[in-house]
């Protein structure tokens, strides 16, 4: 799993998600783009991915493109509408862009890289953790009663996704 993190300049998101399909098809990868406020570390996306690879691989999988079954694993939702919300939008977003497959991620990352301009941004520690609260329905109370972190609490949702099908 490669993982480029920053800020970009998207003008048109349909432009956008195609230059990244493009990308993943032409080097056999999975590419998805988060906007970088709702991903709580590194931990959050690998549990994403495993859970959507395996709910593919039992074929319980929601989505038919394994880019949309990790976003919405890593969203912790079944409802791709409401899993949306944790993706890129229009404008100058911090963003995490997730590169996982049997391919070649290291050249696949190059290329992203090479065609949009990452500025220094984001980084996988969790900056606006009100929003991760938020978005993830984790409440003061919940965070009082556990020594767990954040991104363990965000985690677990993501694996009780499995549970709530």
């Amino acid at each position: 799993m490669q993982v480029l993190e920053g800020r970009l300049v998207v003008d048109d998101l349909d432009a956008f998600v195609a230059e990244l399909g493009e990308v993943a098809d032409g080097h056999d990868v999975t590419i998805q783009a988060f906007d970088a406020r709702y991903v709580a570390g590194r931990r959050h996306l690998e549990r994403a991915v495993d859970c959507a690879d395996r709910a593919i691989g039992r074929g319980e999988n929601v989505a038919r493109d394994r880019a949309v079954e990790i976003l919405l694993y890593a969203a912790g939702r079944r409802q791709i509408d409401r899993a949306l919300e944790m993706g890129v939008s229009e404008g100058e977003p911090d963003v995490v862009v997730l590169i996982d497959g049997d391919g070649d991620e290291a050249r696949a990352a190059e290329a992203v890289e090479a065609r949009f301009e990452f500025e220094n941004g984001s980084t996988l520690e969790p900056t606006d953790e009100e929003t991760l609260c938020s978005f993830f329905e984790i409440t003061d109370a919940e965070r009082a009663a556990t020594a767990a972190t954040l991104e363990e609490l965000v985690c677990e949702r993501v694996a009780l996704l499995e549970v709530e099908k």
